[in-house]
């Protein structure tokens, strides 16, 4: 269910005045509005505006109040109703609510907080309704609780709170092992989409391949074709299609998943039908992206694309408060999988686990305790000795380089004049930019001659 300022309301009155001034009302609470002034428009714009809650007058000509409920509700449950009705046909509001309307408002409206009131009940409903749904979600999936999920991760969990009933697209950043593709269910699932998550892991797919999985393709499209595919952005419609290791796309897929952030729209290969997508977005690196645009292996324009709402997941080291409750979970889990008695963890063991710097973070603390479980005979667990690989030295801050994007973008652009000979047609393709945007980055930059 959408944050209240996303929550749309559909005002259906054949009276315009009243329909105008409810709209102004609900407007200033924050919430989406749009009017239909007929049951039969009312019917039209349901199907495209998708509203929360349609706010309808009962006696209408052609097609009533009771009557757009009627057809409605059986096929759209989701949609709540609140029925205006003037008091000499409340009875009438009343058989309205046995056929599933919400509540009923008697008109004329005497205080504007009579319907502030009425459609906030509905927006609570609504919210429990998702929050079970939710749940119920996550049992289904395995998914942890959301304590353990977000284990000494607060922020994280304050930004998800915030944008996961946007449709904004979100790029995960973090070490691997952190569990960027768990915080990605944890957002689908939190966002209310209708649809399905779909997972697509971009450096497990060779790149002759990968425009077929993300797109799809037409019966033909090339040798082995058999038969047409539909792509996971065409199965992820209405719901979330989640790129894990992004920093591994081939540039021509990169220049393609760019058009569909910018138009929502794009083609399987081998066909002519431009598609449109509803799926909302969310990325994931273990890559510093920076240095791979600095490399020309990943497109600034898709990263600027893709980077509308970062989140940053800590590593394991640096939120030892929670491995003790992670390390409670995880046994007891593996345990039931694995169907054995759930073991002690002594003092000295969750010492050990705390004081241990985990570079492989989640993914290896349920590893070792996984290993450990399955080979434990006692009542104890014994864990094995734990030892880390030695980190690559990194040079001082103070002895490298620190530069901008624009630093990088006028060097990459410097470099590739030169190299092309001044030609801008040629450095404007292997830049991945218009001709137009390269003479206006020339400018920019001061490298006109």
């Amino acid at each position: 269910m959408p944050s209240d300022n996303n929550f749309r309301i559909l005002v259906v009155d054949d009276e315009r005045s009243l329909a105008t001034l409810l709209s102004r009302i609900l407007k200033q609470a924050g919430y989406k509005v749009k009017i239909a002034n007929s049951g039969i428009e009312a019917l039209d714009k349901i199907s495209g505006f998708l509203p929360n809650l349609v706010i309808t007058d009962l006696k209408m000509p052609k097609i009533s109040g009771l009557d757009l409920l009627k057809k409605v509700h059986p096929e759209r449950p989701e949609i709540d109703f609140i029925i205006l009705t003037a008091y000499a046909t409340v009875e009438n509001a009343v058989e309205a609510m046995k056929h599933g309307a919400f509540d009923y408002i008697i008109k004329p409206l005497k205080d504007p907080d009579e319907l502030r009131i009425a459609v906030s009940r509905v927006v609570e409903h609504q919210s429990i309704i998702a929050a079970n749904t939710i749940w119920r979600n996550q049992l289904a999936e395995g998914l942890p609780p959301t304590d353990i999920i977000f284990a000494g991760m607060t922020e994280v969990w304050k930004e998800i709170k915030q944008v996961a009933k946007t449709d904004a697209t979100i790029l995960l950043q973090g070490e691997s092992g952190t569990g960027k593709s768990l915080i990605a269910k944890a957002i689908h699932y939190l966002s209310g989409r209708k649809g399905p998550f779909v997972e697509l892991n971009c450096a497990a797919i060779p790149e002759a391949l990968i425009e077929s999985e993300l797109f799809g393709h037409e019966r033909g499209a090339f040798t082995g074709a058999i038969k047409t595919k539909q792509g996971k952005f065409e199965l992820a419609q209405d719901g979330t299609i989640f790129l894990d290791e992004i920093g591994e796309m081939p540039l021509s897929a990169q220049a393609k998943l760019l058009r569909v952030l910018q138009e929502r729209a794009f083609e399987r290969v081998g066909g002519i039908t431009s598609l449109n997508t509803s799926a909302r977005i969310i990325a994931a690196t273990n890559q510093n992206l920076i240095d791979k645009i600095r490399e020309r292996r990943f497109r600034e324009d898709l990263y600027y694309r893709l980077n509308v709402f970062p989140i940053t997941l800590p590593p394991l080291r640096e939120r030892r408060e929670a491995i003790a409750a992670l390390s409670k979970y995880l046994i007891q889990s593996i345990s039931a999988r694995v169907g054995k008695k759930v073991p002690e963890i002594s003092q000295d063991t969750l010492k050990q686990i705390e004081s241990y710097e985990w570079p492989g973070n989640i993914r290896e603390l349920h590893n070792v305790f996984e290993r450990a479980i399955i080979l434990n005979q006692g009542t104890k667990l014994t864990l094995p000795p734990l030892t880390t690989i030695p980190p690559r030295v990194q040079p001082e801050p103070s002895a490298r380089r620190l530069r901008s994007i624009q630093d990088l973008e006028r060097e990459a652009i410097e470099e590739t004049i030169k190299e092309t000979g001044g030609h801008r047609g040629k450095a404007a393709k292997i830049l991945g930019v218009s001709i137009r945007t390269l003479q206006y980055k020339l400018k920019k930059y001061g490298l006109l001659k």
